[in-house]
């Protein structure tokens, strides 16, 4: 997973170039406007379905579909493919997807910070005080930001599914598992602290986790077709990832992530499902500071707080969050400075998944595949996403017209 996550960066660090909108803007009868926007919306659209359908010649995945989209709506979406390689439907806006790594942001990020914002649970508190049994050498001065960043000391994951299947007797080794390294010593992307995270909302909340997103995040939302396990009668809309003998063969309509799976498909670091719909609502409520169709999910405040750097001097992370490297010491090596925004930020997920935000250039870009059918050794998803998110960007150079930027609520 934690290759993959570095593909966010390039899907960030690629697609935010647009500066100088409020001048063109300024510059330009109101009444071009729908006619500019329709146009680059056709010229991104032409442009996905260019690189989508070169991935997908190149075996990178069965299917896929992209959208793109700001404040005011969806600018362009793409669909590629077939849900497998066999003869199947062509992916369509509704198809369900593995979210995989995007449950981590959608999902247990957004619950945090609302309990958070809401008094709580403190940032800076340790976890000890939301679950007092998770004891051990070191734990004591693991806080929620050490979580929140993946600068708990945990190790990134653990193959526990290797020696037991039985939910209760996994759970309780991962909740068990030591510290590698003293907290807030480096930041090592860990599925196990996501756990832990679950865990404090779960406690604080007194509901378990996909009852508390369904009626704090989803259904305020309006995100029908997101949700953890989907039920058979969905089935047949359901992108199957990868086949495993363990499981019978083709995963179907359960979730990919091993760990997730024998926990009962509801964990905080995986097992979401959801649309092209459903993510681009989603995608909407942040580029509107929070909020979308009258319904809040977070304040504007809380919302900066946690997509800003948590601390550029060492790591890319926000809080839950990926960021542009650009800021942080590590960043010259890893992606061209002059093409980040500073308030962008971003994630992916394992199954070929990945979510980038810009608020500043107002912009979303969102791509939903399924790179592991039949098999996890494929990592072209990569080199998909930057060629996606650079194709954007040159569309958007080109014409640089008064199309992307929208005035929010």
């Amino acid at each position: 997973m934690k290759k993959l996550a570095t593909s966010t960066l390039q899907i960030v660090c690629a697609m935010l170039v647009f500066t100088d909108v409020a001048h063109a803007q300024a510059s330009t009868p109101p009444r071009a406007a729908p006619n500019l926007r329709s146009g680059l919306a056709r010229q991104i659209r032409d442009s996905i379905s260019f690189v989508l359908r070169a991935a997908l010649d190149d075996r990178a995945f069965p299917g896929a579909y992209a959208v793109v989209g700001d404040s005011r709506g969806i600018l362009a979406e793409f669909s590629v493919g077939h849900l497998d390689w066999s003869k199947s439907p062509r992916p369509d806006r509704h198809t369900l997807w593995d979210l995989a790594s995007l449950t981590k942001v959608l999902g247990t990020t957004t619950a945090l910070a609302q309990l958070i914002e809401g008094g709580k649970v403190e940032l800076n508190a340790p976890v000890q005080r939301y679950v007092p049994d998770w004891i051990g050498a070191g734990k004591e001065s693991v806080t929620v930001r050490h979580l929140l960043t993946h600068t708990s000391g945990l190790p990134s994951f653990r193959p526990y599914d290797q020696q037991t299947h039985n939910a209760d007797t996994l759970a309780a080794m991962i909740f068990n598992t030591a510290l590698e390294r003293s907290p807030g010593d480096s930041m090592v992307y860990s599925d196990m602290g996501a756990f832990m995270m679950g865990r404090v909302i779960e406690n604080v909340s007194g509901q378990r986790l996909d009852k508390y997103l369904a009626m704090h995040v989803f259904r305020p939302l309006r995100m029908n077709e997101t949700m953890f396990n989907p039920p058979r009668s969905l089935r047949a809309r359901v992108a199957p990832t990868e086949f495993d003998s363990t499981r019978g063969g083709l995963v179907r309509g359960k979730v990919h992530d091993e760990r997730a799976y024998y926990l009962g498909g509801v964990a905080a670091h995986a097992g979401l499902f959801s649309s092209a719909a459903d993510v681009s609502r989603f995608g909407s409520m942040l580029l509107h500071h929070g909020m979308l169709e009258g319904k809040r999910i977070l304040r504007a405040e809380t919302l900066e707080q946690f997509t800003a750097y948590a601390d550029s001097g060492r790591s890319n992370r926000a809080l839950g969050w990926e960021k542009p490297p650009a800021a942080w010491a590590g960043g010259a090596s890893q992606g061209p400075p002059s093409l980040m925004s500073s308030r962008a930020f971003g994630h992916t997920g394992f199954t070929g998944t990945s979510i980038a935000i810009d608020p500043e250039l107002d912009l979303y870009i969102i791509l939903l595949s399924n790179r592991v059918n039949p098999t996890r050794n494929n990592p072209k998803i990569s080199a998909v996403r930057r060629r996606l998110a650079d194709a954007v960007v040159s569309v958007v150079r080109t014409r640089r017209g008064p199309t992307l930027n929208a005035e929010h609520p």
